[in-house]
């Protein structure tokens, strides 16, 4: 391969945004090194970078392997590396061990790209980006510039952590369980967390973080890296004796998942990497800002949301779904959501998976009517669809079974059935574009405005034309919803996975919203969404108000606890409240007015934790950018464990400033036990921003299951 000569690199790259800095040394040979990922160290002259190449690295050379060690932005075994390397590569079957020369160093405003090429005929694109928030975006792009068949088993991105980064937090879960955090001391050696469902899944590794000590709301340092991929991920914590610790991601490719012919190229997803100094809280900031900061996220109000699923299931009848449309405009509802059961012979979960054409046995009208009900009470229209699968028993099926995305025959004892249904592969052109012409033959006749996505299974044994078919999936999706957004300005959509197997910011880039789990519970969802807003910002996480049962456990709830717990959210309901008695529906209506009092702060400020002591207490805030307001939730989960309760901090406010504390009654008041504090029993209080960030206020004995609304406003408002 003949590679065209260009300027020597730089020696140094100092990419800087909002607090944040990457420090990338070009080497003389071989790709770049990472020096420093974390703190801004300000603006650095030759003579300071040269030292930070004195006091960084590893060894004066000639040294081990006849050079100083260093690990570069793709550690492989021949620099010294003894981890995981950062690729695998086979051409024809045979390893490739590249050794990488650059080629150019284009650098941006805090983004610098490299090119590399390698004698074994390949090439190399590196871009790491400081983003809006100080988010740092790592991704890379392989070229097959040679002869024969590249196999990538796997192309990662890393960075490097420091020693005293000692315990790791990863997630697990399961359905209406998601995102459940485990922190244990950082083991040593190479460590991976792997998903293999074809989806993110609900035991998704979701972030991978490293701390200093167990993470804290709102201080220590947090290192964390999310991948923004839909599905199968590798999140990797290389801790070894002789070198820096490494954290990264990738995607998990199957053998001979992605082969690369010659001039083909495979692009990494992006991973996204963010250091904090303020813990947990931190990392969300530099998360939310940066999806704030899209140009396509969603700046127009979150609209109230009611979705009828768990109001009817698949007990579809005009009439009743008409009235529940017309309840939900008398409270205040602004978008309705027509949940699964509307489609050809869809009665149960069994049957018409695929056939996106109205039912005329239990819409004999079509749905015409229902959506000029609906448009002309003042809501939008949504519809659900689960686009990616089939049933067997569907008019699509029995004419396309060439169509479905499995690797055995349909009659094996073990198929790959899973909840009565099978995945439709839409890398197949002609499937692609059946199912695109049938959704958006809906969305142009009904006026849609919104469309739930759902995605019910796991991929078991995916063979797209003879290779797993995961990746290619995958990307035909995310196809599949930008061309139908992009055919239909203003259209949003949600991504659910039932429920929140499916909230990466892969989907999130063609996406609107997340549900961030099938529970509404609201005890469960506490934790749901306090996890799922780690990353993502409050108005992109739907939380709805279900049935005073959870269908998903059995618990039931107090309304206002309900209601207080989906306030901290893109809101909704999910109930049939035709039903409701007066009480309730007054209630309801008080909630649809404080959450659209509310939303301008919860959907733009910064989201903040107390880090309670009492393991009961959920304490989740938001206090706006220029500390003006604030809305605190005080949940409990369980029986508080002391008599006395402990006084709730309420972090992020202007120390210097004064703010009136209310407590907003409107959706109900908490049960509580014999310590009324006079604050509460007011109704309000005055203190300055530090006295309640630094001594609180003192809570009542709290029932389980209880929760306070407190609003803060300050008493002047700052000069613009």
């Amino acid at each position: 391969m003949t590679v065209p000569s260009h300027p020597a690199p730089p020696a140094w790259t100092a990419l800087r945004r909002d607090g944040v800095a990457v420090v990338v040394a070009h080497e003389a040979g071989g790709l770049p090194t990472v020096r420093h990922w974390g703190a801004d160290l300000g603006t650095l002259s030759d003579e300071d970078l040269a030292g930070i190449d004195a006091a960084t690295s590893r060894q004066t050379p000639p040294g081990a392997l006849d050079g100083a060690w260093g690990l570069t932005v793709l550690p492989q075994e021949g620099d010294g590396w003894p981890g995981r390397p950062g690729v695998l590569l086979t051409r024809d079957g045979a390893p490739l061990f590249p050794r990488w020369t650059v080629r150019a160093v284009d650098r941006g405003v805090a983004v610098v790209e490299v090119t590399a090429a390698a004698a074994e005929s390949l090439l190399l694109r590196t871009r790491i980006e400081v983003g809006a928030g100080g988010l740092v975006l790592v991704e890379h792009a392989l070229t097959n510039d040679g002869p024969g068949t590249v196999d990538v088993a796997w192309l990662e991105a890393t960075l490097p952590v420091p020693r005293r980064a000692d315990h790791v937090t990863t997630f697990a879960g399961r359905w209406t369980r998601e995102k459940v955090p485990q922190t244990t001391p950082m083991p040593r050696g190479s460590t991976t967390r792997t998903s293999r469902r074809g989806r993110a899944g609900h035991d998704s590794p979701w972030a991978t973080l490293a701390s200093t000590g167990a993470p804290h709301d709102r201080h220590g340092e947090v290192w964390a890296v999310h991948l923004g991929w839909s599905a199968d991920v590798t999140h990797r914590v290389d801790r070894l004796t002789d070198h820096t610790t490494l954290l990264g991601a990738g995607e998990l490719l199957r053998p001979g998942e992605v082969r690369l012919a010659p001039g083909e190229e495979y692009r990494t997803p992006v991973a996204y990497f963010a250091w904090s100094a303020t813990g947990l809280d931190g990392v969300s900031a530099r998360f939310h800002t940066w999806l704030r900061a899209r140009p396509q996220h969603p700046h127009s109000p979150r609209p109230l949301v009611l979705n009828t699923w768990e109001a009817v299931y698949f007990d579809h009848d005009p009439e009743r779904l008409a009235a529940l449309a017309r309840r939900a405009a008398e409270v205040g509802v602004e978008r309705f959501v027509l949940d699964d059961g509307w489609f050809h012979d869809r009665r149960d979960d069994t049957r018409g998976l695929g056939d996106w054409v109205v039912d005329p046995a239990v819409w004999p009208h079509g749905l015409e009517p229902l959506a000029e009900l609906v448009h002309s009470l003042g809501m939008q229209l949504g519809l659900w669809f689960e686009p990616e699968m089939v049933n067997l028993d569907s008019d699509l099926a029995r004419a396309h079974p060439e169509w479905l995305l499995h690797a055995r025959p349909l009659a094996a004892p073990d198929g790959v059935s899973w909840r009565n249904q099978h995945v439709l592969d839409l890398a197949e052109p002609a499937a692609w574009e059946h199912v695109h012409g049938q959704i958006d033959a809906l969305v142009s006749r009904l006026g849609i405005d919104f469309i739930k996505w759902d995605h019910n299974r796991d991929l078991v044994e995916p063979v797209h034309v003879g290779r797993p078919g995961t990746h290619a999936q995958t990307l035909a999706t995310y196809a599949l919803i930008a061309r139908l957004k992009a055919d239909h300005p203003g259209l949003e959509i949600e991504s659910c996975s039932s429920g929140g197997a499916r909230t990466d910011l892969g989907i999130l880039a063609v996406t609107d919203r997340v549900w961030a789990s099938d529970s509404n519970d609201p005890v469960e969802r506490q934790d749901i969404q306090r996890w799922t807003q780690l990353l993502l910002p409050p108005e992109l996480v739907g939380g709805h108000v279900g049935p005073p049962t959870a269908h998903s456990s059995g618990r039931t709830i107090d309304l206002p606890y309900r209601l207080a717990t989906a306030l901290m959210g893109s809101a909704g309901l999910e109930w049939d409240i035709a039903g409701c008695d007066e009480a309730e529906t007054a209630a309801l209506r008080r909630f649809a007015a404080l959450y659209t009092e509310l939303r301008p702060l919860l959907h733009t400020g910064t989201a903040v934790h107390a880090d309670p002591v009492d393991p009961a207490l959920r304490i989740t805030g938001v206090v706006a950018v220029d500390q003006d307001e604030a809305v605190f939730t005080v949940a409990t989960v369980a029986a508080l464990e002391e008599a006395l309760p402990e006084p709730v901090r309420l972090p992020g406010l202007d120390p210097e400033r004064r703010y009136r504390v209310r407590v907003r009654d409107e959706i109900g008041s908490p049960q509580a036990g014999w310590i009324i504090p006079p604050w509460l029993s007011a109704g309000q209080v005055r203190l300055p921003g530090r006295v309640l960030g630094e001594v609180g206020l003192q809570l009542p004995v709290l029932w389980p299951f209880q929760a306070l609304v407190l609003h803060l406003t300050a008493e002047e408002v700052r000069p613009a």
